[in-house]
């Protein structure tokens, strides 16, 4: 399965200055794959170590007690019958399990920077935000503050999915729309029903792969209900007591049926009756540490740069398209039946849009007016900020007017299953579902 993120470890690995090399997110998002099986196998073939720092316990006594990297390199020479130089990757899985090795990057960086090292884990940044709270920093941890790089692994976009499933469509869709022209009727209607897919797929691995191996959507809703199983059971990992746990299931639950009703803004009281904002946030904090949800906060009326992320108005969107469609419970159908689709809640839609974001480092904000006037997304670009407005179909903007009386409009994106078109005299352009991800890719 061919990923983005392949090229990222290539340009790190030929950048001159390169750093060690710490890869978060969440569980099941084909860390461990892209960086071993295709990463390592093809730029170090016999050539890399890898370590599972949780099933490792060995290894994982000894970096308990030795951060310096000559001891480590050592270590590992003679735990592997291998010379350790600057050919050889070195990599360390599941790193949550083994925090010292996070602080041995900052002396790999300093004293041998030539050695390739990749770290990564599911539940690191949990488990660094909590230990970097506790007094006095216990132990021997100490974040290497300038001395890594970071690269942020999420489920598969809709680019990535497409151009695994198919991979002459992709290009069409790409060569259109750099073209700024709209598809032909044909191919915008097969590149609907790619969409639709994926709506239901998502972007999790496993779960794409068991639909391009299968194309069985129930094999794939099983592949689903394991996936949002084991992130239940995760709930019970790294969270400092029950009630914590409790409360994060209970909001991950919730999310779809948050978004899916009239007001979509994250309502306290659907979880704990006399809850309060600040008793969820740990919990809230959780889901986003562990890359599983993400807080989209709310801008009102004017909108500044660098826009707000505080206050207590917020909506929460789940962060793969495929486990908020199996949260909802809505049958396969309703997506690959084209008078079934007209029924979806614009939740879906939404949620797809809100990933898109996630997926391409964008942090989510809304714009609220007054009554009932809002556009689903703002982004900001090149000290530029462009509402986004989310629509299943054409529809009009009824928004924009409100939205213009409180701030300039250079541009408004509005994101839809109409084909790709601008209207010069509104500003308004048109995107349909399947290039959004060109357009961020475009506005980075």
């Amino acid at each position: 399965m061919e990923r983005r993120y392949l090229k990222n470890l290539e340009d790190w690995l030929a950048d001159t200055d390169r750093k060690p090399l710490l890869v978060y997110g969440a569980r099941q998002v084909g860390k461990t794959y892209l960086i071993k099986n295709i990463f390592a196998e093809k730029h170090f073939p016999n050539h890399y170590i890898y370590i599972d720092c949780l099933k490792n316990q060995k290894i994982r006594s000894f970096l308990d007690r030795n951060i310096d990297p000559e001891r480590i390199i050592a270590f590992l020479s003679a735990e592997f019958n291998v010379d350790i130089g600057k050919d050889t990757l070195l990599i360390f899985d599941e790193a949550q399990e083994c925090l010292p090795i996070i602080t041995a990057m900052k002396y790999f960086c300093q004293e041998k920077r030539e050695i390739p090292i990749i770290v990564t884990g599911s539940m690191v940044r949990i488990k660094l935000k909590r230990k970097t709270e506790k007094k006095g920093n216990e132990g021997n941890f100490l974040f290497p503050v300038g001395k890594i790089n970071q690269l942020n692994i999420h489920p598969l976009d809709f680019g990535e999915y497409l151009r695994n499933r198919n991979k002459k469509l992709f290009d069409i869709i790409k060569d259109s729309y750099f073209k700024s022209a709209p598809l032909e009727k044909e191919y915008h209607e097969l590149a609907l029903d790619y969409f639709y897919d994926y709506l239901y797929v998502g972007g999790m691995p496993e779960a794409v792969d068991t639909f391009l191996k299968s194309n069985d959507y129930r094999r794939t809703e099983k592949v689903l209900s394991e996936l949002y199983s084991g992130y239940l059971s995760d709930m019970e990992l790294y969270q400092v007591s029950k009630e914590t746990i409790i409360r994060t299931r209970k909001i991950f639950d919730s999310i779809y049926s948050q978004l899916a009703k009239e007001n979509k803004n994250f309502k306290v009281s659907d979880i704990e009756k006399n809850g309060r904002n600040r008793d969820l946030a740990a919990s809230i904090d959780w889901l986003e540490f562990a890359c599983l949800a993400k807080r989209c906060y709310v801008q009102k009326e004017r909108v500044t740069i660098p826009f707000e992320k505080e206050g207590s108005t917020y909506r929460i969107y789940l962060s793969d398209i495929g486990i908020f469609t199996y949260q909802s419970k809505e049958k396969a159908t309703s997506f690959f039946d084209g008078d079934s689709r007209n029924a979806l809640s614009g939740a879906y839609f939404e949620n797809y849009v809100a990933d898109e974001l996630i997926f391409h480092e964008q942090e989510l904000f809304y714009w609220k007016g007054k009554n009932d006037c809002e556009f689903e997304f703002l982004i900001e670009k090149n000290g530029k900020i462009y509402p986004l407005d989310v629509k299943k179909k054409r529809g009009t903007l009824n928004s924009l007017e409100k939205y213009a009386a409180h701030n300039h409009v250079d541009q408004v994106i509005k994101i839809s299953q109409g084909n790709l078109g601008y209207d010069e005299e509104k500003k308004i352009l048109t995107i349909p579902f399947y290039d959004f991800f060109l357009f961020l890719e475009e506005a980075k």
